[in-house]
């Protein structure tokens, strides 16, 4: 059975592909399918080394981004568009697999495009509360929508509609207490503050940290992931505004956190503040609380839909780019670090959102109508 992953280009997209991976490895071991084959498109293999890990193939293809504002590259991208559509029908033709999945993003399209020109079965994965363009297109012709927030479903068909919840990666599924402390060289006694910038960072999350940062290390130790062009600057700054404060071993930053600095942080973690990603259904299988920051201008306003969506649930507070200050940060963590018995009813509630089963039960439907194929 050969079955093509697409869509992407970011982590949120990525990472999410390579848990739906593991899951069908699984259930493929379950139903003793020995000849499975995994494929990837996308313009550029993203992290090759999970790729390798995942054994999966990676087949190169391009697309042009499809931009909701006037830019000269709109009219280049047409044409990227077009010949990159060609080129994956030609290539999916050849591969023919037996089902591919979507997850949407706009490089997914020449593949999805390919799928219905050929009658490829198709799955498709919505990972927001509101659906981008081309998933919204593929859902018109999907066998199967599996979407992460319950809203999201009154996009697409009833009756293909799947409420799963997000998949996440088997190494990050579980949150690693035992030697965090050690490993991290955090203090034994002091709260510990997650903030999570997303794959690309965050300039306005990190700004608006180094400006409290003098008066968090008074009281918390902080583990802060800012992004590998923000990284730099990060560490820089933080060092100068640090240089004499007693505490300032207290904050680590790091260009990005690898699955096991990620578990061990999240094991640690007394309170998350993040982006409202993908990575709002890693902090609920954490079951930790969090203090979300969507970006203002997503495509279709997604993560602050995203963000409130998640917050109805009791596991987060929402703060909005517009109002974000300083003040209004630090007031907020100090409130909820100060409040446990808060922090434990939103852990409660991240617990009670979190869907442990989410790539499995995408797989199971992806072999189920592998095997209707391949008849």
């Amino acid at each position: 059975m050969k079955i093509l992953l697409t869509g992407g280009g970011t982590g949120g997209h990525f990472y999410p592909i390579i848990a739906v991976a593991q899951a069908l490895r699984a259930v493929a071991k379950e139903k003793k399918l020995v000849d499975l084959k995994l494929y990837y498109m996308a313009p550029q293999p993203y992290d090759e080394r999970l790729l390798f890990e995942n054994n999966i193939s990676f087949i190169r293809g391009s697309a042009g981004k499809m931009r909701r504002y006037f830019s000269l590259m709109n009219f280049v991208d047409i044409f990227r568009t077009f010949f990159g559509t060609l080129n994956a029908v030609w290539k999916i033709y050849w591969l023919y697999p037996d089902v591919i999945l979507g997850k949407g993003g706009y490089v997914s399209f020449p593949a999805m495009f390919a799928a219905w020109f050929l009658r490829i079965p198709v799955v498709i994965h919505e990972s927001d509360s509101v659906p981008g363009r081309v998933n919204a297109w593929a859902g018109k012709f999907a066998r199967k929508i599996a979407v992460s927030y319950p809203d999201a479903g009154q996009f697409f068909p009833k009756d293909k509609v799947a409420f799963t919840g997000n998949p996440v990666r088997q190494e990050v599924m579980r949150a690693a207490k035992d030697g965090a402390y050690e490993f991290l060289h955090l203090e034994k006694d002091i709260p510990l503050l997650l903030v999570l910038g997303g794959s690309q960072g965050s300039q306005i999350i990190n700004q608006n940290l180094l400006d409290i940062l003098p008066a968090l290390v008074q009281k918390y130790q902080i583990i802060h992931q800012a992004g590998k062009d923000n990284y730099n600057f990060v560490k820089s700054t933080s060092s100068a505004v640090l240089l004499t404060n007693p505490h300032k071993s207290r904050y680590q930053p790091f260009d990005t956190l690898g699955s096991l600095a990620l578990r061990m942080s999240a094991g640690a973690a007394d309170l998350v503040i993040s982006r409202a990603g993908s990575t709002i259904f890693e902090i609920a299988i954490w079951n930790l609380p969090a203090i979300l920051i969507p970006i203002t201008d997503s495509n279709g306003d997604h993560q602050r839909k995203n963000a409130y969506s998640y917050a109805r649930s009791g596991a987060a507070l929402v703060v909005e780019e517009s109002n974000l200050t300083p003040h209004l940060l630090q007031g907020e963590i100090e409130r909820l670090m100060e409040h446990p018995d808060e922090r434990a009813k939103m852990a409660a509630a991240a617990k009670t959102f979190a869907r442990l089963d989410s790539g499995y039960l995408i797989a199971d439907a992806i072999i189920e109508i592998g095997l209707e194929h391949e008849k």
